[in-house]
């Protein structure tokens, strides 16, 4: 099968996925060697999920059934997860409102690594969250961090396109969804802009939404997500070590929290553009402040992160 790559961080355990080294056959062995250890019946939702539901909470026991051999029909998203870990949570509600956004064209498959440190093994991940798409049995692609949603869409867009014909799920749901709610042709030409990665395009067609209808809020969202991915695509890698370095480079500084968020590490990137404000003052000051406020308006107003930053910015200003 041809592997759709995605577009988050390469950690060991995405490594394994891609090179096939992960064998989820031997799943059913473990599953079915613990069923049969089972002596009271399972009332504990424990059970095989309706065939039509988004998002599912699978164990070690229903792995086979819940991912595996459901990936034999619809494309399957991993989220190998905890209750400790903040990015997780983060994420999760994310991946959980475009899974239910689907149509039933994916499901995602939560797992708690601390009670299934086995499926976790499986994976070979050493850090969560950890995201992980199996199609027809096996793993096609993951990747790793609380990414930013615009890059999740596109990851999640390119592996339905590649996968449309080879999981009968995925055309019907969309099918489906495309008979039932006529798109808005507006919509449809930034989304496939962004998609292909014409960022420039994108926000071209999002503009010219809003000169049309200046209170749509869903356009003034998507600019926003639009113009992050293009300014993030553009930041040299090495930014991050180069800002760390010097600390008065107003432009590493901003350049660096961009990859920051990029990679999920959301509340580095806020607290290194707080410090940069506390180190400036007049025009420098207002251009990071400036560039802060645009990067709190890629998250959710309610986000504890935004809104212990926007406390800190608030510290830090006055």
């Amino acid at each position: 099968m041809t592997q759709p790559r995605g577009q988050g961080n390469n950690s060991p355990a995405v490594s394994a996925a891609l090179s096939g080294a992960v064998d989820l056959a031997a799943v059913k062995a473990r599953a079915e060697a613990a069923a049969r250890q089972t002596t009271t019946p399972n009332t504990g939702g424990q059970g095989s999920a309706p065939a039509n539901a988004s998002v599912i909470d699978v164990t070690e026991v229903t792995f086979q059934a819940e991912v595996v051999e459901r990936s034999l029909q619809q494309l399957v998203v991993v989220d190998l997860w905890a209750d400790w870990c903040g990015p997780c949570k983060q994420l999760s509600p994310v991946l959980e409102r475009l899974a239910a956004e689907s149509g039933g064209a994916w499901v995602l498959a939560k797992v708690d690594v601390d009670a299934n440190p086995r499926i976790s093994q499986l994976f070979g991940v050493q850090s969560i969250p950890t995201v992980v798409a199996i199609a027809a049995g096996q793993p096609v692609d993951a990747f790793s961090g609380a990414l930013p949603e615009p890059q999740i869409k596109q990851w999640l867009t390119q592996l339905l396109d590649a996968l449309r014909d080879k999981l009968p799920g995925i055309k019907a749901a969309q099918q489906g969804a495309a008979a039932e709610e006529p798109q808005d042709p507006r919509f449809v030409e930034a989304e496939e802009a962004f998609e292909r990665g014409d960022y420039a395009a994108a926000e071209a067609a999002y503009t010219r939404i809003l000169d049309s209808e200046p209170g749509n809020e869903q356009a003034k969202a998507a600019l926003v997500q639009v113009r992050f991915a293009a300014r993030a695509e553009g930041t040299d890698p090495s930014s991050i070590a180069k800002a760390d370095a010097d600390p008065n480079d107003i432009d590493a500084q901003l350049a660096a929290a961009d990859a920051e968020v990029a990679q999920g590490a959301v509340e580095n990137a806020f607290a290194r553009l707080i410090g940069a404000v506390r180190r400036t003052a007049g025009d420098e000051r207002n251009r990071v402040r400036e560039h802060l406020v645009g990067l709190f308006e890629l998250f959710d107003p309610a986000d504890d992160r935004v809104a212990k930053a926007r406390r800190d910015l608030a510290s830090a200003l006055f």
